[in-house]
């Protein structure tokens, strides 16, 4: 990710923001409080009041795009479900160093206890969602699209997701279970290398699927584009391509189905692939590979 200096206007409108699953969110900080704090906060239980109350402010030390404000607010519940949370950034809405973006009173237990969780969680998914804003600014003028893939941490994939959305970009799919796609170690077991067994192999695949369910595959030259073309394939991956290629792929696919570009996407190379004509660029540098965006837990001292 860049040094943050800019940061992309805003980058989705909220309404268009799905809100989380509550069940998926409460399952992933319950587990992630059972590993900060498995018999409870020693330190806030001895230093502080079990009544002592607390005002707090989530606040940028850096600019970014905000996603994760119910991931905060269900965090700080968990441990006070008295606990008063305000968001006042929205979802996918850039802000300042300085910015206060999540305001919570409750008791200062709970908001201690619930701090680092809250704040881990929240710092990687602005980050993500800050990266994905500087990817889908650079391809704005164009038709593609650029998408996140499976390179997630396990376990915070719904949250990832999420955040790539407040971002301005979009999701493949989302596990195995939802889509076919046939990679290159897929076709070298169906059809072992063979090239005049592809579309055979991959007709026999789209009959045993029902009309409902997405149907890609990935190709790494174009000798082989025909052959899977001729399967009826919903979308080709085009992997690793130089633009060049990209070029010549996309007019060979000639609208017969939708084309993905993927391998060697960066924030130097998306705005010349985007160029090409491709439909989808995919990024596992969305989710794999962000620094935490700095944000911090400021409690408000009275005077």
């Amino acid at each position: 990710m860049n040094a943050l200096h800019t940061v992309p206007p805003a980058a989705t409108a909220t309404a268009t923001l799905p809100a989380l699953p509550a069940t998926a969110v409460e399952t992933i900080l319950r587990a992630a409080f059972l590993e900060d704090a498995p018999y409870g906060d020693i330190t806030s239980a001895t230093l502080l009041p079990a009544q002592a109350q607390a005002t707090a402010w989530l606040v940028a030390r850096e600019p970014g795009i905000f996603s994760g404000g119910e991931v905060f607010t269900a965090a700080m519940l968990m441990q006070d479900p008295r606990a008063q949370v305000e968001q006042l950034i929205a979802e996918g809405q850039p802000f300042d160093a300085g910015t206060r973006i999540m305001r919570v009173t409750g008791l200062a237990r709970g908001v201690l206890t619930a701090e680092r969780i809250a704040l881990n969680l929240t710092q990687r998914m602005s980050a993500i969602a800050t990266q994905t804003a500087e990817y889908a600014a650079l391809i704005a003028n164009t038709k593609a699209r650029v998408t996140d893939t499976r390179k997630t941490t396990p376990g915070l994939r719904v949250l990832e997701r999420h955040a790539v959305r407040c971002g301005g970009g979009h999701n493949h799919r989302f596990s195995l279970s939802d889509a076919v796609l046939a990679k290159d170690n897929h076709l070298a077991v169906l059809t072992g290398g063979d090239l005049g067994k592809l579309t055979a192999a991959l007709s026999g695949v789209r009959a045993q699927l029902p009309h409902t369910v997405h149907f890609e595959v990935e190709v790494d030259s174009i000798e082989q584009i025909e052959a899977v073309l001729a399967a009826g394939v919903d979308t080709i991956m085009l992997d690793n391509f130089s633009n060049e290629q990209l070029v010549a792929g996309v007019a060979l696919v000639s609208g017969r189905a939708l084309v993905e570009a993927s391998g060697n996407v960066n924030l130097g190379t998306i705005a010349a692939i985007a160029q090409t004509g491709v439909d989808i660029i995919s990024v596992g540098a969305l989710t794999h590979s962000v620094r935490a965006l700095d944000l911090g837990l400021d409690i408000a001292i009275e005077a």
